[in-house]
């Protein structure tokens, strides 16, 4: 048995936080062979829902959780953390506009940045909480301590619904949808990248003839899906985000199989033309000791460029409007 992994997750209360805890706490984040330590962080009034949160996991018996820890200060919530998944933000709701949602949510990242300075040497923060390439950007400059490729942003639930989207249309299970990219923002001016995925180690394009779909109504769905969902059940996705989340430490922990990658946001060196410092969606390589490589030199058509530089302005302009937060 390894030695225990110190795991914050903000937000523990939230619908997310309740479908993500159970899972981390069984093992299916870190594996069945390394114990949790679980730092629960939630607002002031959400203290009495976290209480009952807790006699849950304690009524699970999970054998790989080691202990729990509850706070509604950060300072104490991420003392010692390894990972701090950090979900806590207000929800995006119907009819709600992205620049309201930015503004609401930036001040708790700043807080929040600030806070890591107080967790492990090797802590690493994944950022689920929308607008989530944004809030991690203003939690990155305000940790200016810990190194910028600890930070990452979760898109791998656009991933996700990209691949069922692929496997659906192709008439395949989804496990043989590999290699999708999103690039960008997790918003709407995200591109899903089918032109490099495959499907059972063939080019997409090649499997669906359809590609007109595949450049228009797949790549809108994708984009739209979160608002659909909002407006199908009243609220946010949920489970899908969690389970994304799994997903994406899953990958940065895990050695990426040959010729394999994945998506998720994180700090920009330039590549592929993207302005340097901004988190931007990337196809991304695991060493399995959670760091990260960008996929080097992918063809990429002008249909393709157009959208990933659309993305890219939008990142500049959510940037623009938090920089007295950064």
């Amino acid at each position: 048995m390894s030695q225990t992994i110190h795991v914050a997750v903000t937000g523990a209360a939230g619908a997310i936080g309740y479908a993500i805890l159970p899972r981390i706490a069984s093992g299916q984040m870190f594996g069945p062979d390394t114990k949790v330590a679980l730092h629960l962080l939630e607002l002031p009034q959400a203290m009495s829902a976290l209480d009952g949160v807790v006699m849950e996991l304690n009524d699970c018996a999970f054998p790989l959780l080691e202990s729990i820890h509850t706070a509604d200060n950060p300072d104490v919530a991420f003392e010692g953390v390894n990972w701090a998944i950090l979900i806590g933000s207000k929800p995006r709701t119907k009819g709600m506009e992205r620049s309201d949602l930015i503004r609401d949510n930036g001040p708790i990242f700043v807080g929040q940045g600030k806070a890591l300075l107080k967790a492990a040497s090797d802590v690493r923060a994944v950022v689920v909480g929308n607008p989530c390439n944004t809030n991690a950007l203003i939690a990155m400059r305000n940790a200016q301590d810990i190194r910028g490729d600890r930070f990452s942003a979760m898109t791998r639930l656009d991933q996700n619904r990209t691949m069922a989207q692929l496997a659906t249309k192709a008439g395949v299970g989804v496990s043989a949808v590999t290699n999708v990219t999103i690039w960008g923002n997790h918003s709407t001016t995200q591109y899903p990248d089918a032109k490099n995925a495959k499907i059972n180690g063939q080019p997409v394009f090649d499997v669906i003839a359809d590609h007109e779909w595949l450049r228009g109504e797949m790549i809108s769905k994708v984009q739209k899906r979160g608002a659909e969902i909002i407006a199908a059940r009243g609220s946010s996705s949920a489970f899908s985000a969690s389970n994304a989340a799994i997903d994406h430490v899953r990958s940065l922990i895990e050695k990426t199989p040959e010729g394999h990658w994945f998506s998720a946001a994180i700090p920009s060196d330039g590549s592929y033309g993207i302005e340097e410092g901004l988190l931007y969606s990337y196809p991304l390589t695991s060493d399995g000791q959670g760091s990260w490589s960008i996929v080097h030199d992918l063809p990429l058509d002008d249909f393709a460029k157009e959208k990933i530089m659309k993305s890219m302005a939008e990142l500049q302009e959510e940037r623009e409007f938090v920089k007295d937060l950064l």
